[in-house]
């Protein structure tokens, strides 16, 4: 009998798409949550158990061979600390290379330290943003932007580089991460095929939604940021001062061991945003 996958953060985005593919696929899991109403309100079956990872206790996790954490990394301490031997998963974040460090970063670092310094077997995936999933605000919240406004104001023109990666990719990630039978504790990047500007990344959004190319205009960052609370005012996506100044950095990997240590070519950005925005469809009432 296979042992089920325990899931910590089972009713977030990444939880939700990694417990769906576990059902397709015939395997077991048990989803850990911190809310038992928010579990209900996926709709998936499973018996859910109670986890707060502020206060965690043993019990939660008792009989768990497998454990992938899709809660924030800088839990992975606290995991250890009552978590059985096993195979461990961790969610990351690329955000703990950004050269301006906030809470987000800072915390991801600390719950990669704690993983390495435990030395069990398992790894951390580091993804780079994530998009596809239910209710994501990456490129959801920028369509709805876009809907709004005939210009786009970036810093630089949006000439900083991203490389996106599609839920589905992640998801095919961890799973093979699952299977890889690992030795010791293994820090990996994820991301899509290839980097892009952000300028390109924002067209081909508006294309993949049927929208007219919008037209980016160049701004000097600190003007950008000046102007980041007015995003506050209604019917407008909120965008913050951070997340501004987060544009000015290239954001691309090299993914060969990702390609060769897990096995996943991820998908095209083209036919990720085509896919995202189907389902999209399909999801309006």
């Amino acid at each position: 009998m296979i042992p089920p996958v325990f899931v910590i953060g089972a009713s977030g985005r990444s939880g939700v798409a990694l417990c769906r593919a576990f059902l397709a696929a015939g395997v077991p899991y048990v989803p850990v949550v911190r809310s038992l109403a928010r579990w209900a309100a996926t709709g998936l079956p499973g018996a859910p158990r109670l986890l707060d990872l502020l206060a965690p206790h043993p019990e939660a996790l008792v009989g768990a061979q497998r454990i992938v954490n899709c809660a924030h990394a800088r839990h992975a301490g606290a995991i250890l600390r009552i978590s059985p031997a096993g195979m461990h998963v961790f969610l990351g974040s690329t955000r703990r290379y950004s050269r301006w460090p906030d809470a987000h970063g800072d915390g991801v670092q600390a719950g990669e330290a704690a993983f390495l310094a435990d030395g069990r077997p398992g790894i951390m995936l580091h993804p780079t943003m994530v998009y596809g999933a239910a209710g994501e605000d990456n490129v959801q919240r920028l369509a709805a932007l876009l809907r709004r406004l005939p210009i786009v104001p970036l810093p630089g023109g949006g000439q900083s580089l991203v490389q996106p990666i599609h839920q589905s990719d992640l998801t095919r990630c961890i799973l093979a991460a699952l299977d890889h039978g690992l030795a010791q504790p293994v820090v990996l990047t994820i991301a899509g095929p290839k980097p892009l500007p952000y300028a390109a990344f924002v067209r081909a959004i508006a294309h993949a939604a049927g929208q007219r190319p919008p037209r980016i205009v160049p701004l000097p960052a600190i003007v950008l940021r000046a102007l980041a609370p007015l995003t506050a005012l209604p019917g407008l996506p909120r965008i913050g001062a951070d997340e501004i100044r987060r544009l000015l950095e290239d954001k691309a990997f090299d993914i060969t061991r990702m390609r060769s240590m897990l096995g996943v070519e991820p998908m095209p950005l083209e036919a990720g945003l085509a896919l995202t925005f189907q389902e999209l469809a399909h999801a309006r009432p």
